[in-house]
């Protein structure tokens, strides 16, 4: 698993412009320069016609900047929900980047699919929903609703205009203030149907949106690693540079190691979703529960290794913890997604662990 020449100038690029242009402002150009949002996305509609491994690259780079841009809920869960339906009618405007997307899917903190209660019942005028949901990434400003809800044939897939009656959006302040959020909820929204196949197109979605949110938490950990270290060599105590004292150099050298294997847990599940293996599932999984909790320990240790810089305002060390501790929860916990792997591998581990998931 190598990344080639091409990609080197994909991660230089992004890494380039997220330099220059600070939070979200840096859409414009990610979208404009490099096409970033329709980096996945087959280019007779309108994309570069890339795959998982180039969404790796700039998801790592987004990571390591804990960018605030659209990226993984437009470009990864909204397209890719609209690809593995085989509905290309949104596809342009979202590979454009002037339209952003958000799947409406999560309820009550669950990402499970059978934790789906929205309904979706057809009237004279077509499809109307009613339900609430939560966690719906930039949902408070995409142009393009895509929900999740269950009809009397099971889980479908639809699309509600952004600006349809009965529709209503509240922007959350999260911990996280850099991964914005939003509660979305349908009073008989009218909506278009996508697929009725919500099941197969949500377990496709799961497992690209979990290696692509591995790939961000790799990229992250591996950049409080950098700064940590930078620290430790500049901060004297007694004389010398901390990172001198074995205490310190143990705490790193375990960290090296966790963001190492965070990075080809990561890659792995990457270049299994390239090839299109039938083990994704399993990859992923592993990747999204070893990338969560690699980052949460790495951004522990970088806050610690600080003193008392790393817990004040000024600087970063909060932000990656903070980011660490939401993405661990994103899409599932790494004990849910343990849970799905025993499942893959010795079959169902009981209620208590489906609940989890």
């Amino acid at each position: 698993m190598r990344f080639g020449e091409e990609h080197g100038e994909l991660r230089t690029a992004v890494r380039l412009l997220l330099s220059r242009y600070e939070g979200a402002a840096a859409w414009e150009p990610l979208t404009r320069q490099i096409g970033v949002a329709g980096l996945a996305v087959p280019e007779e509609y309108g994309g570069a016609g890339c795959g998982p491994i180039e969404v790796h690259v700039v998801m790592e780079e987004l990571g390591r900047a804990l960018s605030p841009v659209p990226y993984l809920g437009s470009a990864v869960l909204a397209t890719q929900a609209l690809l593995a339906a085989g509905d290309t009618e949104l596809l342009p405007a979202l590979a454009d980047g002037r339209t952003t997307g958000a799947l409406a899917w999560a309820e009550s903190g669950a990402w499970r699919p059978e934790a789906v209660r929205a309904r979706a019942v057809r009237d004279a005028g077509g499809w109307r929903i009613t339900g609430v949901k939560d966690h719906v990434l930039d949902g408070a400003d995409a142009d393009v609703l895509l929900v999740v809800a269950r009809t009397e044939a099971g889980l479908a897939l639809f699309h509600v205009p952004a600006g349809a009656g009965g529709v209503s959006r509240e922007a959350h302040t999260t911990m996280d203030l850099t991964r914005p959020q939003a509660t979305l909820r349908f009073d008989g929204a009218g909506a278009r149907a996508l697929t009725a196949d919500g099941d197969r197109v949500l377990a496709h979605v799961r497992d690209l949106a979990c290696t692509a949110l591995a790939a961000e938490q790799a990229g992250a950990a591996e950049r409080c690693l950098e700064l940590t270290v930078a620290h430790v060599r500049d901060r004297v105590q007694f004389g010398r540079p901390i990172g001198s004292f074995q205490a310190v150099k143990h705490r790193l050298a375990d960290a090296f190691v966790r963001v190492e294997s965070a990075r080809s847990a990561a890659l792995g599940a990457s270049w299994a979703a390239a090839e299109g293996s039938p083990d994704l599932s399993r990859y992923a999984a592993v990747a999204k529960s070893a990338c969560s909790e690699a980052f949460s320990a790495v951004a522990g240790d970088m806050i610690q290794l600080h003193g008392g810089i790393g817990i004040t305002w000024e600087h970063d060390a909060h932000r990656y913890f903070k980011r660490a501790h939401g993405s661990a929860q994103l899409l599932g916990s790494p004990a849910g997604h343990r849970d799905r792997i025993a499942e893959v591998l010795v079959g169902p581990c009981g209620a208590g662990a489906q609940r989890r998931a």
